[in-house]
This record gives C-alpha cells, sequence and structure tokens, in this order.
C-alpha cells in the first residue's frame, strides 16, 4: 500500500498549487500517522518541506514546515477522505520539484526522511515563466 500524490503541473512564479495525497489500494487509516511532504530537485537530495501530526490522540494536528516555504504552503488533512494536502502559494522558481508524500509515526526528523515510508508515485511541479 503506498501514497499517490496529485496535483502538480506547471505553473508561473508567484502562483499556487494544491497537491493531494491518499492511499492506493485501500489499506491503512491515515489518522494513525503522522504525514509528510517531500521534494527533490534533479540533482539534489530529497527534503522534507512539511509534516502534519496525526490525530489519532485527539485535539488538532501539529503542523511544521522548513524555513523556505513557511508564510507560503499550508499543511492540512480530512482524515474522512483519507487524504493530506499541500497549498502551495507564491510560487518560486526553485520550489520546482518532484513532490511526494509519505507516513511517519511522527514528525520528528522528517526534514531528512526520518521514519517515513509507503512512498509512492511523485507529482510534478514546475515553476517557470
Amino acid at each position: 500500500v503506498q501514497l499517490q500524490a496529485s496535483g502538480g503541473g506547471l505553473v508561473q512564479p508567484g502562483g499556487s498549487l494544491r497537491l493531494s495525497c491518499t492511499t492506493s489500494g485501500g489499506g491503512f487509516i491515515l489518522d494513525y500517522f503522522a504525514l509528510g511532504w517531500f521534494r527533490q530537485a534533479p540533482g539534489k537530495e530529497r527534503e522534507g518541506v512539511s509534516c502534519i501530526s496525526s490525530t489519532i490522540s485527539g485535539g488538532e494536528s501539529n503542523t511544521y514546515y522548513i524555513d523556505s516555504v513557511k508564510g507560503r504552503f499550508t499543511i492540512s488533512r480530512n482524515n474522512g477522505l483519507n487524504t493530506v494536502y499541500l497549498q502551495m502559494n507564491s510560487l518560486k522558481p526553485e520550489d520546482a520539484a518532484v513532490y511526494y508524500c509519505a507516513r511517519g509515526p511522527y514528525c520528528a526528523g522528517y526534514v531528512h526522511g526520518g521514519e517515513f515510508g509507503s512512498w509512492g508515485r511523485g507529482t510534478l511541479v514546475t515553476v517557470s515563466s
């Protein structure tokens, strides 16, 4: 069972995209997991962009972002739809990459991958005029 990202495309600098991620083939329930968005640009290592904690303990999720996307990207989850989203605004050319989602037990260490897994097909984001 993997997580599949979608919603990528070509956008001009300053534009917006919303990425979605859900499970393929059914299986696990996302409520139990922290969910992360990651990206990998050509010639660069994969990096964690954002993470949202599990809601299984009740209460609201905690969200985390790397400095370069703070104030521009927003991560959210809809447990009823088993989906996690990444709203990306004010996109910059340096945001261009293949974006992936993955699940993990917690957000700690997500920037370098942490204990995230269930990697699936990513979605390509191109930012160009």
